[in-house]
């Protein structure tokens, strides 16, 4: 899926800094310049705070405890992020720039609105599934977040229902929708993943492709999908 010039930043400890990649925060702690090496070793910070962050909960998990479960030091840790804060909020983001860019599509594709539609709210569906659970903090905890965070998070979601919208109106114009307000239809149907974080588990009945095809047809169903 795409960037935009909507994606392409995001929040720092000053506000919302340009970033090289919306996915791939600067470093606040010490480091400034990321390498290939620091990378990786982000990487390792991040998926031990996620499992301590997705099994306690941020309030009960400490930089003490990352810093046991990663078998390193504390220095090492506040050479890439500044604090807990940073590191939740950095695995957070990463999903809302994968949900909230789901459709963002070529200039030049021409398909039908219905398309992108039933495409771009497909997308979402997977990411919310593949990002799991880090696509569900913000829905468990989110006063843990700062005001810069909440308010880079809001314009990609405006970023997202601004072109949702006109892609409904248009497809609803063209006969392939049947749905009366346009809003309230939207965020019905997004409310099937939104409500994930209560009780999807990657190890349940069914694998993560079938929840989210299954789930792709209850949403068309609340769009009004015509089959033709």
């Amino acid at each position: 899926m795409g960037m935009t010039s909507e994606t392409s930043r995001k929040p720092s400890a000053k506000g919302t800094a340009p970033s090289g990649r919306s996915d791939r925060p600067q470093g606040t702690g010490r480091q400034r310049t990321a390498t290939a090496g620091t990378d990786v070793q982000r990487e390792r910070i991040l998926q031990a705070a996620a499992q301590l962050f997705a099994a306690q909960g941020y309030a009960n998990t400490t930089m003490a405890q990352i810093v046991r479960a990663l078998g390193a030091t504390k220095p090492f840790v506040y050479y890439y992020f500044r604090d807990k804060q940073e590191i939740f909020e950095t695995l957070s983001w990463r999903p809302a720039v994968d949900c909230f860019t789901s459709l963002d599509f070529a200039a030049d594709d021409t398909r039908r609105a219905v398309e992108k539609v039933k495409e771009g709210i497909g997308r979402l569906i997977r990411a919310t599934i593949a990002h799991h659970p880090c696509a569900f903090f913000a829905y468990k905890e989110p006063q843990v977040y700062r005001p810069e965070y909440l308010a880079a998070q809001k314009k990609l979601a405006h970023h997202f229902y601004d072109q949702l919208f006109p892609l409904l109106e248009e497809a609803r114009r063209d006969g392939d929708l049947d749905f009366g307000d346009t809003r309230l239809t939207a965020f019905a149907a997004l409310s099937l993943p939104g409500f994930l974080y209560t009780w999807y588990r990657p190890d349940g009945r069914l694998p993560p492709d079938e929840i989210a095809a299954e789930l792709s047809k209850l949403a068309w169903r609340v769009l009004g999908l015509r089959e033709r």
